[in-house]
């Protein structure tokens, strides 16, 4: 894992972690959008969404679930977006699979 978040997953690098189970971890962005800007993150190396095998895609899924929990725990149940991006022209830069989930602020139509 060469990526930052490859670093922050060894523990090289610090991270605010609000999560953290056998698949993946969530931690606080450190350039948030919003006042609730976390990062869900799979232990597993995926260099984006449409990486993931077939085999492996429950972890989408599993996202969505820990999505859920963290929303209700940083209470923006109904206010928040969850968004991954898919390839340098998408804005990705870090090609590890991330989702950021964002809330806390009305967030308006995306561009």
């Amino acid at each position: 894992m060469s990526t930052i978040f490859g670093k922050i997953l060894r523990g090289d690098i610090p991270a605010e972690k609000v999560y953290e189970d056998e698949q993946l971890i969530a931690i606080k962005d450190i350039n948030p959008v919003a006042p609730i800007h976390l990062l869900i993150i799979p232990r597993k190396e995926f260099a984006s969404l449409q990486a993931i095998p077939d085999t492996e895609l429950s972890i989408v899924s599993h996202i969505a679930k820990v999505a859920q929990k963290l929303a209700k725990e940083f209470d923006i149940v109904d206010n928040y977006r969850l968004l991954t991006n898919n390839g340098p022209d998408a804005g990705q830069t870090i090609f590890h699979l991330h989702f950021h989930l964002i809330g806390g602020k009305k967030l308006g139509p995306m561009a």
